[in-house]
C-alpha cells in the first residue's frame, strides 16, 4: 500500500474529531484534495489541516468509535517517518499548511505516545518544520511524555469523551477516567505555570482542548457543562468541543439513535457564554430534565428571564453586562463603550450606526432611560 493510500484511509473518519476553531459547527472538507479539511485556529487565521492517525489499529474497546477492537474495518498503519515525510511532501505542495496528529493506542499509550512524539521530532527538527501541529494525547500518557508533546505542538489535547466517571464507563469500558484521561489536563496547566515557555519549540506553550460525545449515554447539558466550566477555570482548557453522537455500524451503539446536531450547537452557544462571557453554570436556562431549549439560543433564553421586565441603559452599563444583551458581543461591547465617549446614545439608529443590530437588542435594553420602540416579534 502506498503512502498517499494509507492517508486516505488513516484520514477517512477523522470527521469525529472536530479539531480546531470553528464557529459552533464541524470542519468541513476541502474537495479539491480530499485530505485536508479547512481550520480556523484561535487566532483567526484560516488553514489546510490534515487530520490523521499513525495507526488506525487499536486495542481500547469504545462503543462509539470506528477504530475500536475487533470492528470489521480496513486497517492502516505508518511508521513515524514514513508519516513526517509523507505530510511534509503536501506542505511543500501546498496542499496541506498544518497536521493534526492522532492515533489508535497499540501496546498501550506509553508506547503509542513515544510514536506520536517521534513523528513530531522528525517534522521538527529533521524536516524543519514550523506550520501548525495539533498534538494529540494518549489515555495513560506519562507526565514527561506530556511536556515533551507540549515543547513540540501548537497544540495539545486528550478526549474526556463523558463528562464524568460513571458516564465513561458505559461509553468506553476499560478506560481510567481520573488516572489516564483528566490527570494528563492537569500536567498541561502544571507545565504552563512551572515551566518558562522558552522551553518550546517556538517560546510559547501550547493551547489544550477536550472533546465530548454528546448524548452517548443519555447524559444531560447540565453534565457537560458543569465540568467544562471547571475545565476553562481550573485547567485553563482553549476550547471544550461536543461532538453529537453518531451511530457507527458494527459498535454496540449502532442501534442508538443519532443525536440531533442543534443540540451540539446549543452546547457551543452555552460553552462560549460561560467561557466568554461571565455566564455561570447556574444562570445557564436548563430544564427540568438538565437540558439546554433547543428552539432557542441559551443567551435569548436567559434574557427573555432577567432583562424583559428589568432591561439595561445602554448609556450607563459595564462592559460585562452589555455582552448579555441578545445581539451584543465582545466587539459589539467595545464599540459602544467607545461610541459613549464621543456621545450619549439616544436611539436604535445610534447602535445600528456602530454595526449592532438594534432589533436584537431593543426588547431588553434602555436607551436614556426609554424603551426603544421596535416591532415585536413572537419568540
Amino acid at each position: 500500500m502506498d503512502s498517499l493510500h494509507k492517508l486516505k484511509l488513516l484520514s477517512a473518519q477523522m470527521g469525529i474529531e472536530p479539531a480546531e476553531e470553528t464557529e459552533c459547527a464541524r470542519l468541513s472538507s476541502n474537495t479539491q484534495h480530499g485530505l485536508v479539511t479547512q481550520a480556523v485556529l484561535p487566532g483567526g487565521k484560516s488553514i489546510a489541516l490534515l487530520k490523521t492517525l499513525l495507526t488506525s489499529v487499536c486495542e481500547r474497546n469504545c462503543y462509539y468509535c470506528p477504530f475500536r477492537a475487533g470492528r470489521d474495518y480496513r486497517r492502516a498503519t505508518f511508521k513515524p517517518d514514513e508519516l513526517a515525510s509523507t505530510f511534509h511532501r503536501l506542505y511543500l505542495n501546498g496542499i496541506a499548511d498544518g497536521i493534526f496528529l492522532s492515533s489508535g493506542v497499540v501496546g498501550g499509550g506509553v508506547r503509542t505516545q513515544d510514536l506520536l512524539i517521534a513523528t513530531a521530532e522528525i517534522l521538527r527538527f529533521r524536516l524543519n518544520y514550523r506550520g501548525y501541529l495539533h498534538l494529540k494525547l494518549m489515555p495513560g500518557v506519562e507526565k514527561e511524555q506530556v511536556y515533551r508533546s507540549m515543547q513540540l505542538a501548537d497544540r495539545v489535547s486528550i478526549n474526556l469523551e463523558a463528562p464524568n466517571p460513571e458516564r465513561l464507563e458505559k461509553l468506553a469500558p476499560g478506560k481510567n477516567y481520573q488516572a489516564e484521561l483528566y490527570q494528563p489536563l492537569r500536567w498541561i496547566e502544571e507545565v504552563r505555570k512551572r515551566e518558562p515557555s522558552v522551553c518550546s519549540w517556538n517560546g510559547r506553550w501550547p493551547t489544550s482542548v477536550t472533546q465530548f460525545v454528546v448524548g452517548g449515554n443519555g447524559e444531560n447539558d447540565l453534565e457537560y457543562l458543569g465540568t467544562t466550566q471547571h475545565l476553562y477555570r481550573d485547567l485553563k482548557l482553549s476550547r471544550v468541543y461536543y461532538s453529537a453522537f453518531r451511530p457507527v455500524p458494527d459498535t454496540p451503539l449502532d442501534q442508538q439513535p443519532p443525536v440531533s446536531p442543534l443540540r451540539e450547537h446549543r452546547l457551543y452557544q452555552a460553552s462560549f457564554l460561560i467561557r466568554n462571557y461571565g455566564f455561570d453554570i447556574e444562570e445557564l436556562p436548563f430544564d427540568k430534565n438538565g437540558n439546554l431549549p433547543i428552539d432557542v439560543d441559551p443567551k435569548l433564553s436567559w434574557a427573555q428571564g432577567n432583562l424583559s421586565q428589568i432591561p439595561l441603559e445602554v448609556n450607563l452599563a459595564d462592559r460585562s453586562s452589555l455582552m448579555r444583551i441578545p445581539g451584543v458581543g465582545q466587539k459589539g461591547a467595545l464599540a459602544i463603550m467607545e461610541a459613549r465617549r464621543v456621545q450619549r446614545i439616544r436611539d436604535l439608529r445610534d447602535l445600528a450606526k456602530i454595526g449592532l443590530n438594534p432589533k436584537q437588542m431593543a426588547p431588553f435594553i434602555t436607551l436614556e432611560g426609554r424603551r426603544p420602540t421596535y416591532q415585536q416579534t413572537l419568540w
